[in-house]
């Protein structure tokens, strides 16, 4: 397994490139947004002879899926995964981004819904699935037990937690999954964020001041 970083988009957005050793790779929120951002995507992708099998999107905030049509245009065969929850989001979300200079190109609807539970499969890789509603109804979090990593979208971040004053969003909601679904996991998990530095589960269990 190989994990690779790429920053997008004004709002600095964490995309993962998720590598199986043939070349099968998971993209997870590859929300590239300008014509530079898109070539530095398809060339970053040739130069490491990788084969997109994925495009998981953690949740559908328009920040996170502007990257989505130019994805599938360019790799047709990447299954595009959500989950339904998030739908709504996804449909409509991306005209108000246009407020802020992203593209005004109506993601498409994805092929495969995940829920809790769930996994993704590639090469020899399988990415588990955990629903944690808050910051958006349909948010999910990927957890790889192998590679001792969670890929936390908006869910979690270093020292914080996910907004919960946009639609759908719910304070308690979000606070008590982190707890129970993610608190859970070992504490040397390690966490990658949809924004900003990575930590882990064991940091943010004794630090994060929003779940004491």
């Amino acid at each position: 397994m190989t994990l690779y970083n790429l920053v997008f988009n004004p709002y600095e957005v964490n995309a993962y490139i998720v590598a199986a050793a043939d070349g099968q790779c998971a993209l997870i929120d590859p929300a590239c947004c300008s014509p530079e951002e898109r070539d530095s995507l398809v060339d970053f992708i040739a130069s490491k002879g990788l084969r997109p099998a994925w495009l998981i999107n953690t949740h559908g905030h328009y920040d996170h899926v502007t990257g989505n049509a130019f994805v599938k245009k360019t790799w047709a065969k990447a299954k595009h995964a959500a989950h339904n929850d998030d739908l709504f989001l996804m449909e409509y979300g991306y005209q108000r981004g246009e407020i802020f200079g992203f593209p005004a190109e109506k993601p498409p609807t994805p092929d495969v819904f995940l829920d809790d539970g769930d996994s993704v499969d590639f090469g020899e890789l399988s990415l588990k699935v955990i629903h944690v509603p808050g910051h958006s109804p349909g948010s999910i979090v990927l957890y790889s037990p192998e590679g001792k990593f969670v890929m936390t979208g908006d869910v979690l971040f270093y020292g914080s937690i996910g907004r919960t004053d946009l639609p759908g969003a719910n304070h308690n909601l979000l606070v008590d999954g982190i707890k129970k679904k993610l608190m859970t996991l070992p504490e040397d998990t390690a966490v990658y964020t949809g924004h900003g530095p990575s930590t882990s589960i064991g940091k943010e269990k004794a630090t994060n001041p929003f779940l004491k």
